[in-house]
């Protein structure tokens, strides 16, 4: 069962898979139910990621909803194994956000991460200096004493998309103005550039940049971030930013327009090499400003 009773990312994304498959299998609940002998409550608390389905439950469910993908059962009992795995950030728990803790959560398991930012670069590719600017400027009030410790997050959450073998796919939209328009100190912003120029060569990382020309064609979103576990994109989570922090959504309904979003954007934006080209004239610009 999930600490303290809260569904964990893990246990809910175990949860909706399954009641996908029922679905589509033309089953309800009480069906489900008797499938594993047990009661609707449970079921019910399943695929909420209330408690986490035993492996033979899951067995039992896959089975009956038709599900023959020899690659689905070993998948979905490894989600229910690590349902409560402790994973690093948990160190900080008694310091973060629930929702930021479950961000924190998707970002580790996942193996695409595509992300669509309107104001700010995003916290993946964020420098320590940028990111502490943004952190003391946010709207809820950050006791100094937090800072370094958000600031030591925020560096390891950015180890997810370092260039190794078994690397996430972090594909990043950033709009023209959030590149133009420094909202920190030059010194700071020049150390940014350079850093997502350098970070765009990764093999597993892909920058654009949306002209402003292109915003109303695009649709103009605010920021989402959306979420792979598969060895395809297909979206299985997006996160919304706002002022009281993110929001997780997880509907089919929601993840289709989430998707057809990115997909707008990204056909909106420029190519990788011309957004590099953009932002290095723009980091030398301000160096020849400095001169």
């Amino acid at each position: 069962m999930p600490a303290g009773g809260r569904p964990t990312v893990r246990s809910r994304r175990l949860g909706t898979t399954l009641r996908r498959y029922r679905q589509v299998a033309g089953l309800d609940q009480p069906q489900a139910a008797e499938i594993i002998a047990s009661s609707q409550t449970r079921v019910s608390r399943i695929e909420s990621g209330h408690v986490t389905a035993r492996p033979l439950e899951i067995r039992a469910m896959l089975k009956a909803y038709g599900v023959e993908d020899p690659e689905v059962r070993p998948r979905l009992e490894d989600l229910a194994k690590s349902a409560n795995r402790r994973g690093w950030w948990l160190e900080h728990a008694a310091h973060l956000r629930a929702d930021y803790l479950d961000r924190i959560s998707l970002e580790d398991d996942a193996t695409y991460i595509r992300e669509w930012q309107p104001t700010l670069i995003p916290g993946l590719l964020q420098v320590p200096a940028y990111a502490e600017a943004v952190i003391r400027s946010a709207p809820n009030f950050i006791a100094p004493s937090r800072v370094a410790q958000l600031l030591k997050v925020r560096e390891e959450r950015k180890a997810k998309i370092d260039e190794r073998e078994d690397a996430v796919n972090y594909t990043a939209i950033i709009w023209e103005p959030v590149v133009v328009q420094p909202i920190v100190k030059p010194e700071v912003y020049r150390d940014q550039l350079a850093y997502i120029l350098e970070a765009g060569k990764r093999h597993n990382v892909t920058l654009q940049v949306l002209p402003v020309s292109a915003g109303l064609k695009a649709g103009m979103p605010s920021a989402f971030s959306s979420f792979s576990f598969e060895s395809e994109p297909t979206s299985e989570a997006v996160t919304l930013e706002n002022l009281r922090g993110s929001s997780i959504l997880e509907a089919d309904e929601d993840l289709t327009v989430y998707t057809n979003a990115f997909d707008q954007l990204r056909s909106a934006a420029l190519d990788p090499d011309a957004s590099a080209r953009l932002i290095r004239g723009v980091l030398q610009r301000s160096k020849d400003e400095t001169k």
